[in-house]
């Protein structure tokens, strides 16, 4: 399913055909690729699990069965890179069984690359078994962070976050996937990533990827929805530190 939602992304990427609308407000937004990539996927779901829930970022929950098994779908993370003919996107796709995410998969098209796990069983890059970093100080880390899409009009944007870990690490990046840069922290390319106020189809099967690899990925604050942080397991009581201090 990932596979058949990135050939319809590469053929639109960076297209004429692609067309360009916003949801919220001028920070979020949605393309032709985001919906015929859900469709594909959702089709796939509705012959072949027909009783299964489904939660995807365009079309919302739609419970069905006995809701043992969900599936949790962005069609297409990183939109705006998407749409703005940057090659930093993904689809993403979980499945949780009575709660608890069980599969995962993380396909980004332009890159060729395909993260995978399933519980229990490891993580994976291309069919290849993957691991966090080792680093063992902040001040060798590259990590990466994202900015909410209401800092226009919510203070609590994560900029106090930002200054006050910013000049405490080697390079601080913004990347603008967050199913991404969560598994790249379980490949260890990234170090650490943090990020407020996600939602779960952003984040469900790429922290099943970073649990499997032996990454730290939890919630790191309840009150803005999926704020999360993503670690190798050296550096993340330092970065909790941190981001405890800026709040």
């Amino acid at each position: 399913m990932a596979k058949k939602a990135g050939e319809i992304q590469i053929r639109l990427f960076r297209s004429k055909e692609l067309n360009i609308a916003t949801k919220q407000n001028d920070f979020d937004v949605v393309t032709t690729a985001d919906k015929a990539s859900e469709q594909v996927i959702v089709d796939f779901i509705n012959e072949h699990y027909p009783d299964h829930s489904i939660l995807t970022e365009e079309s919302g929950l739609s419970l069905r069965g006995s809701h043992e098994w969900e599936w949790v779908i962005d069609p297409l993370d990183g939109t705006t890179n998407y749409s703005a003919g940057l090659p930093w996107f993904n689809v993403s796709i979980g499945v949780k069984h009575h709660g608890e995410a069980v599969v995962g998969v993380v396909y980004a098209p332009r890159l060729g690359e395909l993260f995978a796990a399933v519980k229990g069983a490891g993580a994976t890059l291309n069919g290849s078994p993957i691991a966090p970093s080792e680093t063992p100080s902040l001040t060798k880390a590259v990590v990466a962070t994202g900015f909410p899409y209401d800092k226009a009009v919510n203070p609590d944007n994560n900029l106090d976050n930002f200054k006050r870990i910013m000049p405490v690490v080697r390079g601080l990046r913004r990347l603008g996937s967050a199913a991404l840069d969560i598994c790249y922290v379980a490949a260890g390319f990234l170090d650490a990533y943090w990020e407020m106020n996600l939602n779960e189809w952003d984040v469900c099967a790429a922290m099943l990827i970073a649990h499997e690899a032996g990454a730290w990925a939890q919630r790191f604050r309840p009150d803005r929805n999926w704020s999360i942080l993503a670690s190798n397991p050296a550096l993340a009581p330092a970065i909790l530190h941190e981001l405890n201090e800026a709040n």
